[in-house]
């Protein structure tokens, strides 16, 4: 049987600052260097091909990470881009997901004085079709 495909979004609603350069937006909380883990769930252990798309606003610089389950995904997750974007970044043999609970936390650069801030992200995956 094909692989069938999923999903998870969720809300993070983030701006990532440093204290002296936070940005003025009332629908973002400061979270400071790292968001909250902000989880979700997969169904099955045999998850492959995994993406994330992250809907980003202002981002200056590279080197920011998104961590699945603890782990910095490759490549360069959130470029650089004025005002909105939405990113797609694949997982590649960097993270994985598990069944069950699942965790997602985007990480500034420390050294970085760049401000940004995260809308929604949504979690893609492929997994075999159920019987």
């Amino acid at each position: 049987m094909p692989p069938c495909a999923n999903y998870a979004t969720m809300f993070v609603g983030a701006q990532l600052a440093p204290e002296r350069r936070q940005l003025d937006l009332d629908w973002a909380e400061n979270a400071g260097d790292e968001t909250a883990a902000h989880e979700f769930e997969v169904p099955t252990d045999d998850a492959f091909d995994g993406y994330v798309g992250i809907q980003a606003f202002d981002v200056g610089e590279y080197g920011h990470d998104i961590l699945i389950n603890g782990d910095p995904m490759s490549g360069f997750d959130i470029p650089p881009n004025d005002g909105w974007q939405y990113w797609v970044d694949t997982f590649g043999d960097a993270v994985e997901l598990v069944a069950g609970t699942n965790d997602l936390r985007i990480v500034r650069a420390g050294e970085s004085d760049d401000a940004f801030a995260v809308g929604t992200v949504t979690v893609h995956w492929k997994e075999p079709e159920a019987p």
